[in-house]
């Protein structure tokens, strides 16, 4: 369907539910697509190109949400889903204890697009199977490589949401990543090491950029190295960690305690909950002096610079920890009113038209320092230095810092 069919089936659905008594409504139209590409071994293994598209409406009733989607977009599914939402929402009212207050935000007209040089759908699979295949032949050239793998993964996604405040805003969000690994067998023992771009809002320049032919020697010749490596002897360490393996640490460590459904008990699925309970913002001593933590929706190709989150609030930046003193959440509308904040952060997102946004990471740094990595690395006298990311770094509580990957370096 066109963005002007989208658009006149978001209009028939916020009127039903406003002429039914919702107070509040948006809803999200989605077309996903995603292609994969992956090798193993010298040869290509998956080829995958998966579609999927539907809607999903909100209606805030008496205080209380209700949520309903479907696969079919059509003017005879929309009622039906809408009419369910409504339902919901009144029968969630019957149970509700403190009604939802959504933090203000004016209502934007906008269209979003990812700038790309090269559009990853368009590039022939051949050339892709070619560059995969080219890849793993490299990493295989290293004596003592035993398996490789490479893969390519791009995902479009065309959304319109539109809430009765006035909101109305198209997407078109584009993100391409690759990788290839090696793994090497030496005496009963195995080690692998990987190159991988980061998952970036751009197009299939990235993996061009990214010369895949050029890395692979250095990954082959790296697991070779690290399977011949003696073990680590136990003790104390100074450790430096490498941006790649450090940007993993941040966000199952760091990211996911700012996130404020999850300090307030909201959430604890796999990332556990957060230690960084409300009490402690404006005080809590997180770090040192020199730890300032920065979340970022607007940086250029970043996965979460899509513009604006859905709930319709734009993306902005802000500080997370300041000075080492821990000073804000990742928010959504409703839950920023929860800690008296004025607007949301604009981190409310659902991962496919069938789910309810929910609270997601921000993008997620450290603010440099003044010094110079070849000063920090000149100073250790007696470290570990790492380099790539592997196994996450969470715990139940999000209170420890801990490392998955094997030391490299």
């Amino acid at each position: 369907m066109s963005q002007t069919d989208w658009q006149e089936l978001a209009e028939l659905s916020l009127r039903r539910a406003r002429s039914a008594g919702g107070e509040y409504a948006d809803i999200r139209l989605l077309e996903s697509t995603w292609e994969i590409v992956r090798g193993q071994d010298r040869r290509i293994a998956t080829i995958q190109d998966i579609r999927d598209s539907g809607f999903g409406v909100r209606v805030l009733y008496h205080g209380a949400w209700g949520f309903a989607a479907s696969s079919v977009i059509s003017p005879e599914e929309l009622p039906h889903v809408t009419d369910l939402a409504l339902e919901i929402a009144k029968g969630s009212a019957t149970l509700m204890r403190e009604p939802v207050r959504l933090a203000p935000e004016p209502p934007h007209t906008d269209s979003i697009a990812t700038p790309y040089g090269r559009d990853p759908f368009a590039v022939p699979l051949e050339e892709k199977t070619r560059l995969l295949q080219e890849t793993m032949e490299r990493l295989h050239r290293q004596p003592g490589i035993a398996r490789s793998s490479a893969s390519l993964w791009a995902r479009r996604d065309r959304k319109f949401f539109a809430s009765t405040e006035g909101a109305r805003i198209h997407f078109d969000l584009l993100a391409v990543q690759g990788e290839c690994e090696a793994t090497a067998v030496h005496d009963g023992s195995f080690a692998s090491r990987s190159f991988n771009t980061p998952h970036l809002r751009a197009g299939y320049e990235v993996i061009t950029d990214a010369r895949f032919l050029d890395a692979a020697p250095r990954v082959a010749a790296q697991a070779m190295e690290k399977v011949l490596a003696p073990p680590v002897e136990p003790g104390r360490y100074d450790l430096v960690l490498d941006p790649e393996h450090l940007s993993l640490t941040i966000h199952e460590s760091c990211g996911h305690p700012s996130e404020l459904d999850r300090a307030l008990g909201y959430e604890a699925n796999y990332a556990g909950t957060s230690f960084l309970t409300p009490d402690k913002r404006g005080w809590f001593r997180y770090g040192s002096p020199h730890v300032t933590m920065v979340a970022d929706n607007t940086e250029p190709e970043t996965l979460a610079a899509t513009g604006y989150d859905d709930d319709g609030v734009a993306c902005q930046r802000w500080d997370i920890i300041r000075e080492g003193i821990f000073v804000d959440y990742c928010t959504s509308r409703e839950l920023a009113t929860k800690i008296e904040a004025k607007r949301s952060r604009g981190s409310n997102r659902a991962d496919g038209w069938g789910s309810i946004p929910m609270v997601r990471i921000a993008n997620i740094g450290l603010e440099p320092g003044a010094g110079r990595v070849d000063d920090m690395i000149g100073d250790v006298r007696r470290g570990i230095y790492i380099e790539g990311h592997g196994s996450f770094s969470i715990d139940s509580n999000d209170t420890t810092f801990s490392s998955g990957a094997m030391p490299f370096g």
